[in-house]
Formats: structure tokens, C-alpha cells, sequence
């Protein structure tokens, strides 16, 4: 949609300058900003950012029915939002995870092009993870298994609702959301998913000179099959709690949230 004037909610991760600095770029652009609640910048929530003829307004994450984007500063601000309810479509700002990142000095081309009407609203899964039935969390880029000793091989399994698709040797698997398969997935030799393509399974450190990884829709589950040293789950990176052996690890779809991409962006 054209606007004159978009609104923007800027979401920090803690790092108000960084967060302040967005909301000024913002501004100078020409959008309106609205200010996350959930994530204050330090700043007095009545001062005016550069440019802008109002007061900077705080809200909650996705609370804005008027608002044109979210901008979610910084890896720690996106990841908070796997598991909030959020219609505003969102776009990370100095993010490692997601090929639509936008560096910080863009965000004023990236309010001018949405000011132009160029933006587009693609669809990203979050991941319920459960661990033997048990509710583990939610994720927005990956889950993993990785054993606790360094450099200590365990015996994982893979399957779907279908078929037992593999067993292998390694130090861990990861499975990331076309988000997610642009991090840690893809330094472990796993390939990048356009959206709505499913998630990706890759072993880390397997032991063989031939790896598989695999593309699947959820639902997915992860099994220890053996440990030679103990495991841990590991969501978005915030490890959460031990695996025993043969517990089932079951990685579902758990909503999607709306993305931002701008112009010619895949």
C-alpha cells in the first residue's frame, strides 16, 4: 500500500542506541514511529524523534492495527517474537538470521520504498517444540540437538509422520525454517529455503565424508538413539533442557508470522 507517511513500531534488543538510532532513520524518511513497549530504548516515551510532527507512541508487539511494519532491531528483538501474536508485517534490521535483513543504513531506503508501495507480505512458520510430549518452546530460525562434550560424536534419528528417514553419526542436527536456514544450517552445509519450502535438517559434524541433509514439511521429530555424552535442546539459540536417549523431539508448525520483503528481495 502507498502511504505518506508509514507507521512503523520499533522493536530494540536491549540496545537502546541501536534501537534509537533505527527510530531516527525512520523518521528522517518521513514514516511515523511508534515505539515497542516490550522493548524500551531509554528514551522518554514523549520525545520526538527527528523529523516526526508528533510524539513517539509506545506499544506492545503486533498491538498496531494501523501500523505499515514492524522493525525488529538486532537478532535478540526478532527471535522475542517466535511466540507473540503479531499481524504487523515484520522486518529485521542488523540481523544474521533471514536473507530480507536490513542493514542499519538503509532503513531509510527501506521507508521509502515501503512509502512507494514496493514492499510484499510473505508468510514465516514458527516451530512448537515438544520433548516426549512435553512443551519445550518455540522457535522462530532453528532447533538443534548437540551433545554437551566437545567434539563427542552421539547417534541421532530423523523422521516424519510416514517413515524413519535416517539415522546418522554426529555432533548434533539442526533443523531451521527458511528464516533460520541462512544461519547456523547453512554453516553446516545445508542449503537456504525460499519461504513456504518447509524446514531443512542438517547433521553438524557428521561422521562420514558424504552428509545428507533433507527438506520436509512438519511435522518433523528428532531422536538420541545413543549418547556418549549427554544432549541438549537448543532453541533459537537459548539452550532449554536435556534429551534423554529415544525421547521423541517433535517440531510442529505453531502459526506464522507476517515478513517484509522490499522490492526485488527474494
Amino acid at each position: 500500500m502507498t502511504r505518506d507517511a508509514p507507521v512503523v513500531v520499533v522493536r530494540g534488543d536491549g540496545d537502546a542506541d541501536a534501537a534509537d538510532a533505527v527510530a531516527d532513520a525512520v523518521a528522517a524518511a518521513g514514516g511515523v514511529v511508534r515505539r515497542d513497549a516490550g522493548n524500551g530504548t531509554g528514551r522518554d516515551p514523549h520525545d520526538r524523534p527527528a523529523g516526526a510532527g508528533s510524539p513517539t507512541e509506545r506499544t506492545g508487539a503486533g498491538a498496531r492495527p494501523d501500523a505499515d511494519a514492524l522493525f525488529a532491531v538486532g537478532e535478540d528483538a526478532l527471535l522475542s517474537l517466535a511466540a507473540a501474536d503479531v499481524s504487523t508485517p515484520i522486518l529485521p534490521v542488523d540481523c544474521a538470521v533471514g536473507r530480507q535483513s536490513v542493514p542499519p543504513e538503509r532503513v531509510g531506503e527501506a521507508v521509502r520504498r515501503l512509502r512507494a508501495g514496493e514492499g510484499r507480505v510473505v508468510s514465516h512458520p514458527a516451530l512448537s517444540v515438544a520433548v516426549d510430549g512435553e512443551r519445550a518452546g518455540t522457535a522462530l530460525a532453528d532447533v538443534t540437538l548437540m551433545t554437551d562434550a566437545p567434539a563427542r560424536i552421539s547417534e541421532y534419528a530423523i523422521s516424519t509422520p510416514e517413515e524413519r528417514v535416517d539415522s546418522f553419526r554426529a555432533d548434533g542436527v539442526v533443523v531451521a525454517t527458511p528464516l533460520g536456514s541462512t544461519g547456523y544450517a547453512r554453516a553446516a552445509g545445508g542449503p537456504t529455503l525460499a519461504p513456504d519450502t518447509g524446514v531443512v535438517a542438517v547433521p553438524i559434524a557428521p561422521y562420514t565424508t558424504l552428509p545428507d541433509s533433507w527438506v520436509f514439511r512438519l511435522p518433523v521429530v528428532l531422536s538420541v538413539e545413543r549418547d556418549e555424552a549427554s544432549v541438549s535442546l537448543i532453541v533459537d539459540a537459548e539452550e532449554r533442557r536435556p534429551v534423554p536417549p529415544h525421547a521423541p523431539v517433535e517440531l510442529s508448525v505453531d502459526g506464522h508470522l507476517p515478513f517484509l520483503r522490499l522490492g526485488d528481495d527474494s
